[in-house]
């Protein structure tokens, strides 16, 4: 029997990186804090099959590239940076071909003191982050995913479940008003772009879209009556193709977190379900889960502006 490498690639992940930008005129800092992954493919098979170190870009000096092309370059957005990286690694090293990059970037905010933005202090004020996956292959261009995660939210009422399939396996009553909460996993997938200069130039269309979709994420949650998490997600996914032509897909994942009403009426007869529900339990077993990637209805490829 023969063996050979079906598909092999290597990095270094987990790379702590903290930039600080100062505007000297206006007397303010601008912070980024990110973890960066970097996975690279190409012409390496040797070193797994003949012990052939040769083709191997040591994950150190892949580790201390990311810190340099941070120094050098814009860190934000994150798109943006993933891309300067991946282009990097595949136009030093001729025989890499394909370079995989994933950035996380903690979400740091302005602190106010008195209604008025520190010029230099931040708080974590969320668990969410944003990130981005990108892979750079040459000759191909440069493929973007933007996410946002652990956005947690829960409105107390305008949410409803009832006409689903009932059967001898079901327990769950319909409700007409409930409590809904969810921690929102969203991904946004973009056009191919052709080049990491194609990328620069869309630098602005990042941060615009991600400050649109993450606001069409609050206010469809907040607004919508809604029928069931699925058409709640599929709508944020309609607005966010609307808003952005140049997105392909808009992909969700979204725990449903339940709360259950808690029947007291054994202690004196105490309302509290329904109409009268007031104190419920939080739940900590079993969820449901909920996915849905929405594309256009058209397949036609958008065009870079």
């Amino acid at each position: 029997m023969t063996s050979r490498v079906a598909a092999a690639r290597y990095g270094k992940e987990n790379v702590r990186v903290y930039k600080v930008h100062r505007d000297e005129a206006a007397g303010t800092q601008t912070v980024v804090e990110m973890t960066v992954c970097v996975l690279l493919e190409g012409e390496i098979d040797v070193s797994y099959t003949k012990a052939d170190n040769s083709v191997v870009v040591a994950t150190d000096s892949i580790k201390n590239t990311i810190y340099i092309l941070a120094k050098q370059n814009p860190v934000t957005p994150p798109e943006l940076f993933a891309s300067i990286v991946g282009d990097h690694f595949i136009n030093k090293y001729k025989h890499i071909h394909i370079a995989h990059v994933n950035v996380v970037a903690q979400r740091w905010s302005r602190v106010n003191i008195n209604g008025k933005p520190h010029p230099h202090s931040f708080l974590k004020d969320a668990s969410e982050v944003r990130s981005t996956d990108v892979t750079v292959t040459e000759g191909k261009g440069v493929d973007i995913k933007t996410s946002l995660s652990g956005l947690s939210v829960l409105k107390s009422t305008n949410s409803q479940f009832h006409g689903f399939v009932r059967d001898e396996f079901t327990t769950l009553p319909e409700t007409w008003d409930r409590v809904l909460s969810t921690d929102v996993d969203s991904t946004w997938t973009w056009s191919t772009f052709s080049s990491v200069e194609q990328v620069r130039r869309s630098a602005t269309k990042f941060d615009t879209t991600w400050d649109t979709s993450r606001g069409i994420i609050l206010e469809t949650f907040s607004n919508d009556n809604s029928a069931s998490v699925q058409n709640t997600m599929y709508k944020m996914g309609e607005r966010f193709l609307a808003a952005q032509p140049l997105l392909e897909t808009a992909e969700f994942s979204l725990p449903n977190k339940h709360y259950f009403q808690l029947d007291l009426s054994w202690h004196k007869g105490l309302k509290n379900t329904g109409t009268d529900a007031e104190v419920y339990v939080p739940g900590s077993g079993a969820s449901g889960l909920i996915k849905c990637t929405i594309g256009r209805g058209d397949v036609e490829k958008k065009s870079k502006l």
